[in-house]
């Protein structure tokens, strides 16, 4: 097991599954303690928390509805009365609603931009004053290419996640001289619960738009992930990293 982010306490957001589930498993690998909040059952992420030999007490789960405030604080509360303090916050809570605009719901509207940028805004305000206190913090917000890009059928799924580029430029201006970081990972296509449902004709169209040729893994973005969370990503702020396979270069 690596020790690279031992004694620090991360909070990661939907971490029971997809992209969460393997930053949450990679942060416990590389020696944090890692508090998950989110709706699903956590038993996967903590089955391969232990099979990387990693301890189950390293690991805390607290049911978490992000766009809920009472909730926010509730994760962050346990988290900091079981561990004493939260170093990183990974804010990675999203969903999709996709329609084309014309025929958007509010409902769906509202539901996305809640969950995805609302959530992310309330975990950020809630660890950052501990954070500016003890003078140490990494904060990586999970955005999304299609945030930097758009795509058609997603506006309210763009929307929050260029909100979330955004919300990261401006904490970052914000708490810099607090040796306090914050940056956005954007993926491009990943192989998760949110892909799988897309036909075989879809992926063949999306992969031809890939430099690379093939869907990331959740992997591939817990490995940028662990980076910025760590002492090696201290002169990075403010900025938003595509993990795409090349799709979008800017």
């Amino acid at each position: 097991m690596d020790q690279n982010l031992a004694g620090k306490i991360a909070i990661v957001t939907g971490g029971s599954r997809g992209i969460g589930q393997a930053i949450a498993v990679r942060l416990a690998r590389s020696g944090a303690l890692v508090s998950v909040g989110g709706l699903h059952d956590i038993s996967a992420t903590r089955a391969l928390v232990e099979a990387a030999g990693v301890p189950t007490e390293n690991l805390l789960f607290t049911h978490t509805d992000v766009t809920s405030q009472d909730d926010v604080e509730a994760l962050v509360k346990a988290t900091i009365g079981r561990f004493g303090k939260v170093d990183i916050l990974v804010n990675n809570a999203g969903i999709n609603r996709d329609g084309l605009l014309l025929r958007m719901k509010l409902d769906d509207w509202d539901a996305v931009l809640n969950t995805n940028l609302r959530g992310a805004f309330l975990c950020t305000q809630k660890v950052l004053s501990g954070m500016v206190r003890n003078r140490w913090g990494r904060i990586i917000n999970i955005s999304s290419v299609v945030g930097v890009a758009g795509n058609a059928g997603q506006a309210n799924y763009a929307a929050a996640k260029a909100g979330i580029i955004g919300l990261t430029k401006t904490t970052a201006r914000e708490v810099a001289s607090r040796s306090i970081t914050v940056n956005a990972v954007a993926p491009g296509f990943i192989d998760t619960d949110m892909t799988s449902g897309l036909s075989e004709k879809v992926r063949d169209r999306l992969r031809g738009q890939i430099p690379q040729a093939r869907f990331g893994s959740p992997d591939d973005v817990a490995d940028l992930v662990e980076f910025l969370a760590s002492d090696r990503s201290a002169y990075i702020t403010g900025q938003v990293i595509n993990v795409d396979g090349g799709m979008f270069m800017t």
